[in-house]
């Protein structure tokens, strides 16, 4: 896998975004509100670096495109979203600028993703208990969502051997995460097949009872098409899915449904995947991620043999554990970005560089971490407003 892969993207007038200018670390973390443009520039992004690839699977699909950039938002961000596109639309990868007419050019070869988009609506994929075939999906959900819910029934049928069991799977994840997504999440469950009607069906197995999909919790059913991504770019090579083809993994809001403790275990695994070599970009909208990036700043200022200890206490792992986190002992020679999409008085979307994550700085941006602390920095102060007045 390609090494020191920097990317400078911008794009701006599309959609609600007027500019957005990102340099792209080995982990880049975007937070905002809803509807902020995230979601829109990270599909944006799969499209000019996977567009062949794109291309050749709406074909295969049995989509029309005729080399017409209407036609290929349509299909790829969904129906009717293609009007997002202007005159003024600009993109811009690294001093090359895409166009019109380099989106409508036709594919040439056997192109293959370099890719791997783990998008948020990613519930969907499973939301009958087995993984939906691409057709299954409608004209306006967007190409991402159609295309990793396709991936996780291809892994479903072809990747896993024939042993029934989904979690805990050998070699497939490192034993130590593995361990603690069982105890953040599964709690001695274990996750297998229901063989009925043709159709693989996930379900579990926990203290004598088999549950289906349904009767899960919203955390544990979330973390399902997140575990199954994993799956796909970790252990042994596979023929459903090439891990080696991919450059870049983009996981939007991993934390939905999840524990605090289970999300703390997702930074861990994309710690391990940075150590793997690909870039990892992440949307959230969880302070945990941006404590961990915070920690990651303030612990580069200790000495070298002190660090990886204190990631270990960071996280919870007991010291005679460490030799199984070694990917740790490299994260700081990492480049960790983190940037802030907002919408302006005009209602467009900007985003800015944040990733100081500085408490003490005086953009309210940079201290309030694109107001991901700013509600509990405002109860703080009523507390202590209060308290001082009237408390005992």
């Amino acid at each position: 896998m390609e090494k020191n892969l920097k990317d400078h993207i911008v794009v701006k007038n599309f959609g609600p975004i007027r500019k957005v200018d990102i340099e792209l670390g080995d982990l880049t973390v975007l937070i905002g509100a809803q509807a902020s443009g995230k979601s829109l520039f990270l599909q944006m992004f799969k499209l000019i670096k996977d567009r062949s690839a794109i291309l050749k699977s709406l074909e295969n699909y049995g989509f029309v495109v005729n080399n017409k950039l209407e036609n290929l938002l349509n299909r790829y961000l969904g129906e009717g979203l293609s009007k997002m596109w202007t005159e003024d639309s600009t993109f811009i990868l690294n001093g090359n600028r895409f166009s019109r007419k380099h989106f409508e050019k036709p594919y040439k070869g056997n192109p293959s993703d370099i890719v791997f988009y783990i998008p948020a609506q990613r519930i969907l994929s499973i939301a009958d208990g087995r993984p939906k075939y691409f057709m299954e999906f409608s004209e306006n959900d967007p190409f991402v969502l159609r295309k990793f819910s396709d991936t996780l029934r291809l892994l479903i049928q072809n990747g896993l051997g024939e042993s029934g069991v989904l979690f805990p799977l050998p070699n497939r994840l490192k034993s130590a995460i593995k361990k603690m997504y069982d105890k953040a999440i599964f709690h001695g469950g274990k996750v297998v097949f229901d063989e009925k009607g043709g159709q693989r069906k996930i379900a579990m197995d926990v203290e004598n009872l088999h549950l289906p999909l349904m009767t899960w919790s919203a955390g544990q059913k979330e973390f399902m098409p997140l575990l199954m991504a994993f799956y796909c770019l970790s252990g042994p090579p596979q023929n459903v899915v090439n891990r080696n083809e991919y450059k870049y993994i983009i996981l939007e809001e991993p934390e939905m449904g999840l524990h605090p403790l289970a999300i703390q275990t997702i930074i861990l695994q994309m710690i391990e995947f940075i150590h793997a070599g690909y870039k990892v970009i992440v949307s959230t909208h969880s302070p945990v991620l941006l404590e961990f990036v915070w920690v990651y700043n303030c612990l580069k200022s200790i000495p070298e043999n002190k660090r990886v200890d204190a990631l270990c206490e960071v996280f919870d792992l007991q010291i005679p554990m460490k030799s199984n986190f070694n990917f740790l002992n490299d994260v700081y020679d990492k480049d960790i970005k983190t940037y802030y999409f907002s919408r302006s008085a005009s209602n467009k979307v900007d985003a800015k560089d944040i990733s100081s994550l500085d408490v003490f700085n005086e953009d309210i941006a940079v201290n309030e971490w694109g107001g991901l602390t700013q509600f509990s920095t405002r109860v703080n102060e009523v507390v202590s407003k209060y308290m001082a007045q009237y408390g005992e």
